[in-house]
């Protein structure tokens, strides 16, 4: 069984960076081909892609909204996927997942909250 694990969360005031993980376990030698994704969910709004990358780490794709502040990056020897994200607002602020998917089938980590505020 797949398993995703999110890391990096926390509280940091506008301007300033964090930089999210999201481990796998159960996946083994095929991590490598899984698409990996980071969605992220605010209070009272519906779930939002926010970056995604393929198993080739081809050219990633971002939602508009985080184009040029945020980086996501995968290391398929450590199973690992990163989200760096920089020059973070206030409309940032929400629970972060991560999400892999191969064949049709999805996993989903639990998520781990960053909030941006002074």
């Amino acid at each position: 069984q797949v398993q995703l694990v999110e890391s990096g969360g926390g509280l940091v005031q506008p301007g300033g960076s964090l930089r999210l993980s999201c481990a796998a376990s159960g996946v083994s030698f095929m991590f490598s081909l899984y698409t990996m994704s980071w969605y992220r969910q605010a209070p009272g709004k519906e779930r939002e892609l926010v970056a995604s990358i393929t198993r080739a780490g081809d050219t990633p794709n971002y939602v508009d909204s985080v184009k040029g502040r945020f980086t996501i990056s995968r290391d398929n020897a450590m199973h690992t996927v990163s989200l760096q994200m920089n020059s973070l607002k206030p409309e940032d602020t929400a629970v972060y997942l991560c999400k892999a998917t191969l064949g049709g089938v999805s996993y989903w980590g639990k998520g781990t909250l960053v909030t941006v505020s002074s």
